[in-house]
């Protein structure tokens, strides 16, 4: 297992030189992030990430994320030559050293929250989805703001975009999906890399739209369209875990061998399709981490984790979900289960 971290770039309040000080961490996750979804990200913005982050004794393996245009979500007349742009992008990070690359293929909206700041008793506050909350906002009538969904979208092209979606059923995402990676994954083959696919968040249709990546069933789906060790998941434990229908330790057992990613994190219901994020041992929430964390290590699992998501803690501000003292925390918390396990 190779502990990682997220990091924004040059604009995050979080800086490289703290991310070093973490014991364990050995990589950053980042991604360049002035290049609209779509285009080809140049060399020299590749390599000023892997530079940067080895001044500092980091490394550069894991992007998170190149992200899929929407035009290739809805399989129109565009989405042949963004392919292409993506499959030059997955070439381009081979070269530089990457080894994974975590993305998503929900429409529209990325992560959804319904609160950024949800208060607790001692102080902190964290990330919260309340159904009913976000529901209640119309995304066509405009004046919705979410946090995780794409900001750049005027009222009218959110409108218009969510009106191409009309005619995108569940079953035609899940072949425009084998379209783009029956693409990709030879490409991914050939340089070098892991494609990771990130599970819908929350793990269910919104406004709507379909979600496909929710479950085990469609996980085992999803592997199947291209049968190859190069079309893996980034198994992220607070989407998935969502749905308390579904089981994470046994999802675990049964997909381990292609699992590249894992993104872990805790969450607490307090209703049906409510929650917020909690700090990351098993006692604060209502996940199982320190079984989730067995169940990799029992599958031998080498890839890429990070602590994902943490509350703001002693004051701090910053992006909401990615401040650096509870996700450092939670990255000791992690690698300290990992090396129990390593030494039972």
């Amino acid at each position: 297992m190779k502990m990682t971290f997220r990091h924004y770039g040059p604009g995050d309040p979080v800086t490289l030189q703290q991310i070093s000080q973490i014991p364990t961490v050995r990589s950053i996750v980042s991604a360049v992030y002035d290049v609209p979804a779509g285009g080809v990200w140049s060399r020299e913005s590749i390599a000023r990430i892997r530079d940067d982050a080895a001044a500092h004794g980091l490394a550069f393996e894991v992007v998170e994320s190149v992200p899929v245009p929407e035009d290739i979500k809805l399989g129109n007349e565009k989405a042949p030559a963004l392919i292409d742009n993506y499959c030059e992008n997955i070439r381009r990070l081979g070269e530089a050293g990457v080894k994974c690359i975590c993305y998503n293929f929900m429409p529209v909206f990325d992560w959804l929250r319904s609160e950024l700041k949800r208060p607790a008793a001692d102080g902190s506050n964290s990330l919260a989805y309340d159904e009913q909350t976000v529901l209640s906002m119309d995304p066509a009538a405009g004046g919705l703001s979410l946090p995780g969904w794409d900001e750049s979208y005027t009222k009218e092209g959110l409108r218009a975009l969510l009106k191409q979606y009309e005619s995108v059923t569940e079953e035609k995402l899940w072949r425009n999906m084998q379209t783009f990676l029956e693409a990709v994954i030879p490409v991914a083959h050939g340089a070098g890399i892991r494609m990771a696919i990130h599970p819908d968040d929350p793990p269910w249709g919104i406004f709507g739209l379909p979600r496909i990546i929710t479950n085990e069933e469609n996980l085992a789906r999803f592997l199947k369209l291209v049968d190859m060790p190069e079309n893996g998941l980034t198994f992220c434990t607070g989407s998935l875990g969502a749905d308390p229908n579904n089981d994470l330790i046994r999802m675990i057992h049964r997909f381990g061998d292609r699992i590249a990613f894992a993104h872990v994190r805790n969450i607490k219901f307090t209703g049906e399709k409510q929650f917020h994020e909690v700090a990351h041992p098993t006692a604060c929430g209502s996940l199982d981490i320190c079984g989730i964390v067995r169940a990799l290590h029992e599958e031998k699992f080498d890839g890429y984790m990070r602590p994902d998501h943490g509350r703001m803690i002693w004051g701090e501000e910053g992006r909401p979900g990615y401040g650096l003292y509870d996700r450092a925390l939670g990255a000791m918390y992690l690698s300290g289960l990992w090396e129990a396990m390593e030494n039972a």
